[in-house]
């Protein structure tokens, strides 16, 4: 990976700011400058003792203000709830051309453009983006340029893959890589009780699920076939798995996974409505 960044502000250093932070910090990755806020005076400190430009918006008030000064990339990794006042606390400090991105669910462009001239980028990535596997859907604002959307991706493609696609379908997007996460650790859940009830203990029966579950997916990634293929390869005719599939079948998953994500984007808009 070779990546050369501007200036970057990041105003929040929790879980995504964290791993955008830690994206960046990644050899092959450089960028102008880095500075960081975060809310606790001790989080500010040990960032400070990795190398890190790092000040504490729990007592410095004008943190946010420095941390923006000059920067050209500017992510806001706060809470949805403090999206705008954010965004009114810096906008006279931030550079003329800067680029805003929001990693927050629900805000959208149009909310964050009301309260600050530059162009802006909403970004929506999935917590494996803390191991640089995250997948990161961007959208441009109506002031973003393809300049903006390009430098947009070239940030989150430091954590990760990078769908470029329209603020329509943002929401939609969370309801299956953002939210997806949960869906397979749900999954790896209920297969692990499943295999606590033929017998075998605690241990055992997450060790043999967790390990299943990594190693198909890395199967599915080095053969880069259809996964309804490398089902089939599995699953020999009359066998075991034959059976056990026809019953997940029984379920109507499909469905299932479609009234899931059909949940999910009514929540997304109810927060995108304010609710």
């Amino acid at each position: 990976m070779s990546e050369q960044l501007p200036s970057v502000a990041i105003l929040g250093t929790g879980s995504m700011g964290g791993a955008i932070l830690q994206g960046l910090r990644q050899p092959g990755v450089e960028a102008a400058s880095v500075r960081v806020t975060t809310r606790t005076d001790a989080s500010a400190a040990g960032l400070r003792e990795r190398g890190i430009e790092a000040r504490a918006t729990e007592h410095e008030h004008d943190a946010n203000r420095w941390a923006v000064t000059d920067a050209r990339l500017v992510i806001l990794g706060v809470k949805p709830a403090q999206i705008t006042a954010l965004l009114e606390e810096i906008a006279a400090d931030l550079h003329p051309q800067a680029l805003v991105v929001s990693v927050a669910a629900g805000i959208t462009t149009s909310t964050m453009e009301a309260h600050i001239t530059q162009s802006v980028v909403r970004a929506m990535p999935n917590t494996p983006a803390l191991i640089g596997r995250g997948v990161t859907g961007v959208s441009g604002g109506s002031r973003a340029t393809a300049a903006d959307l390009a430098l947009a991706a070239e940030l989150f493609r430091t954590v990760g893959t990078v769908i470029e696609l329209p603020e329509s379908q943002i929401d939609a997007l969370s309801t299956v890589s953002g939210s997806g996460p949960a869906y397979v650790f749900l999954l790896i859940e209920e297969l692990t009780r499943a295999a606590e009830r033929l017998g075998f203990d605690e241990s055992v029966a997450a060790l043999m699920v967790q390990q299943t579950f990594i190693g198909a997916s890395l199967l599915l990634e080095a053969e880069g076939d259809d996964p309804a293929e490398l089902r089939r390869r599995v699953t020999s005719p009359k066998g075991t798995t034959e059976r056990a599939v026809a019953v997940l079948q029984e379920a109507q998953l499909v469905d299932l996974f479609g009234r899931a994500t059909d949940a999910a984007l009514a929540r997304a808009r109810e927060l995108a409505a304010g609710g």
